[in-house]
C-alpha cells in the first residue's frame, strides 16, 4: 500500500507525530548538552571548533539570537520573549493540525516541526540564544545549525512532499471525463 492510500486513524497519526516531536526534542537537547558541556563549547564560547571531517564537516559553536539562520537577531529580553512566544504559538497551531492529520507523512512532518520549534525554545529560555554547532560550510552551506533546525527544515520539506503526493493521488484517483 502506498504512503498516501493507507488510511490510519487520526489519533494514531497524532500519537506518531507527537512521539517524533518528543524524540526530536530529546535528541536536540542531548546533542546540545554534549557539545556545550562535553566538548567544552560553553566555556570556550562562540567560534570554538572541533574538526571532524575537515573541511566538509566540523562542529563550530555559534549562539543564534535570531530566527532561522540568524535572521532578525534579538538582543533584548523583550525581543527574545517575542521569539519564544511566536515559536510556541506556531508549535501550538501545528499541534492542532497534527490532531487532524490524515496521512502518515503529514503527521511525521508536523512532529518534526513541533519538536524542532520546542527544542529551540528550550535553548532561548535556558541560554538566551539557540546553540548551533553543525557546520557544513566546507560543502558550500554557509550556515551553522543544530538538530532542531534540521528537523524543522526536513519537516517543512516533508509537508511540501506530502502536498505534492496527495495532490497527485487525488488526480490519479479522480474519474476521467
Amino acid at each position: 500500500m502506498s504512503l498516501i492510500a493507507r488510511h490510519i486513524p487520526s489519533a494514531r497519526l497524532a500519537a506518531m507525530g507527537a512521539g517524533l516531536a518528543l524524540l526530536v526534542i530529546v535528541l536536540d537537547q542531548v546533542s546540545k548538552l554534549w557539545v556545550l558541556n562535553g566538548l567544552g563549547f560553553m566555556e570556550a564560547g562562540p567560534g570554538a571548533r572541533v574538526e571532524v571531517l575537515d573541511p566538509w564537516f566540523n562542529l563550530t559553536m555559534v549562539w543564534n539570537r535570531g530566527v532561522s539562520f540568524g535572521l532578525f537577531a534579538a538582543e533584548s529580553l523583550w525581543a527574545r520573549l517575542v521569539l519564544i512566544g511566536f515559536s510556541l504559538a506556531i508549535a501550538s497551531v501545528i499541534a492542532f493540525w497534527l490532531t487532524r492529520a490524515e496521512r502518515r507523512l503529514q503527521a511525521l512532518a508536523f512532529g518534526l516541526i513541533i519538536g524542532g520549534a520546542i527544542g529551540n525554545v528550550i535553548d532561548r529560555i535556558a541560554y538566551g540564544a539557540v546553540a548551533d554547532f553543525l557546520d557544513f560550510s566546507g560543502l558550500w552551506f554557509p550556515y551553522v545549525f543544530n538538530v532542531a533546525d534540521a528537523a524543522i527544515s526536513v519537516g517543512v520539506a516533508g509537508l511540501v512532499l506530502d502536498l505534492l503526493l496527495s495532490e497527485t493521488g487525488k488526480k490519479s484517483a479522480a474519474p476521467s471525463d
